[in-house]
């Protein structure tokens, strides 16, 4: 009896640890989609990550000649007094310096649109596309809310491209000159990026 008794018991515990592998073993099995798989980061050149500053300045020029952003989606008539509604695309010019002068480092790509209807506030949705060193080709990606009469702003640096691939972190926003009878604006904005 005592015989049977021992094989039953082991006979268990070699029936629950084998369960427990083929568990272990589905659990860390490779997905079953074709079109998905796991990956080295390593192979990516994703081994290090830093943080980087940038300090540029964003120049919205809606009067002249040559205008850097263009309305492409007008208010409606009888809205707020904020043109909630509006939209413009921009291919803003991108500086060192306050001037419009000092050299160009890259242009800020995409669109704004007035998103309130208590103040001015503006989604943005925009790419940093970089011309010069060592970042030329690669672009910063920041989306999000502007409220554009308060002194600081904040928005989140959501990826990017070239050597900004993954790229997280946020932007800080102050306007330096705003001219209120053309809307003509420059803006300093200090990018502070995650990235490999």
């Amino acid at each position: 009896m005592a015989k049977a008794s021992t094989f039953t018991t082991q006979f268990t515990i070699l029936f629950l640890l084998s369960s427990s592998l083929s568990i272990f073993q589905v659990s860390g099995k490779e997905s079953d989609d074709p079109f998905v798989r796991t990956m080295d980061r390593k192979l990516l050149g994703m081994e290090k990550e830093k943080l980087s500053h940038f300090k540029i300045y964003w120049h919205d020029i809606i009067t002249g000649p040559s205008p850097s952003a263009i309305q492409i989606v007008p208010p409606p008539k009888n809205t707020s007094k904020t043109a909630f509604g509006l939209v413009r695309m921009i291919d803003n010019p991108l500086t060192l310096g306050p001037e419009l002068s000092s050299k160009m480092v890259g242009r800020a790509q995409g669109f704004y649109a007035q998103a309130s209807q208590e103040e001015i506030g503006l989604l943005m949705a925009m790419n940093f596309a970089f011309i010069e060193g060592k970042y030329n080709g690669s672009t910063i990606t920041v989306l999000g809310r502007n409220r554009v009469f308060s002194k600081v702003r904040e928005m989140p640096v959501i990826g990017g491209s070239g050597l900004f691939r993954f790229a997280r972190g946020y932007a800080q926003v102050r306007t330096q000159k705003f001219d209120a009878k053309t809307g003509d604006a420059t803006v300093e904005y200090n990018l502070y990026v995650l990235h490999y």
